[in-house]
């Protein structure tokens, strides 16, 4: 990813390893330019369940988009690295809040990102969560979620090992439980809209996939 604004946005963090992290990240990740490519002509607020340290909030406004984000992660440290790098930078509607998405999620009307943390949920917690997330959004809007998925794959097995190594050096709070396949989210989610599964791994090694509903 060729875009200088990772710069701007690393320098709003404290300590090294949370600016190296963001700098890296949005320079290699396909995710950001997919999030932002999704959302460019919608004016509805997003909920960004399980948000980290704001990247996604941070890379949208850098994007020029002003609608509303309020961002939920599990992991507390990552939500008061957030919280601060949102007071450096002056910018007005972003928030974030130490949250479990275990407990439910909290009222929005509009639409919904889940990035990078199903594989930490049991397939029921997973199938609750989605429909959970589906409820908040309304007819037009979207279900944004990025995954790996399970199958066959060498790409498969390297997202696990890098979900493990992520635990084990304390980026992650829980090794990860179970991934869905394609068909899990077919299921679960196709009855609710126009459903798009895609690879989005980039020149990544994962088996990172884009699945976008756009509900009806």
């Amino acid at each position: 990813m060729n875009d200088p604004c990772h710069r701007t946005i690393a320098a709003l963090f404290d300590g090294h390893w949370d600016r190296h992290y963001s700098a890296s990240k949005l320079r290699t990740d396909p995710l950001y330019q997919a999030l932002a490519r999704d959302l460019r002509d919608t004016h509805l607020p997003l909920l960004d369940i399980g948000c980290g340290i704001g990247l996604s909030a941070f890379y949208l406004r850098a994007k020029g988009m002003e609608f509303s984000i309020h961002g939920l992660d599990y992991d507390a440290r990552k939500i008061r690295s957030a919280t601060r790098a949102a007071e450096v930078s002056g910018l007005s509607g972003i928030s974030f809040a130490q949250h479990d998405a275990r407990d439910g999620l909290p009222e929005h009307h509009g639409n919904v990102s889940i990035l990078d943390i199903l594989q930490f949920f049991t397939p029921r917690e997973q199938e609750t969560l989605l429909q959970s997330a589906v409820s908040l959004v309304p007819s037009g809007g979207q279900l944004l979620i990025r995954s790996g998925i399970r199958d066959d794959s060498w790409r498969f097995k390297t997202t696990v090992a890098g979900d493990l190594l992520a635990k084990a050096t304390l980026w992650m709070k829980a090794p990860p439980t179970h991934y869905p396949t394609r068909g899990d989210f077919e299921r679960m989610l196709s009855e609710y809209g126009e459903l798009e599964i895609s690879p989005l791994w980039g020149k990544t090694p994962f088996n990172n996939h884009w699945i976008r509903l756009r509900k009806i």
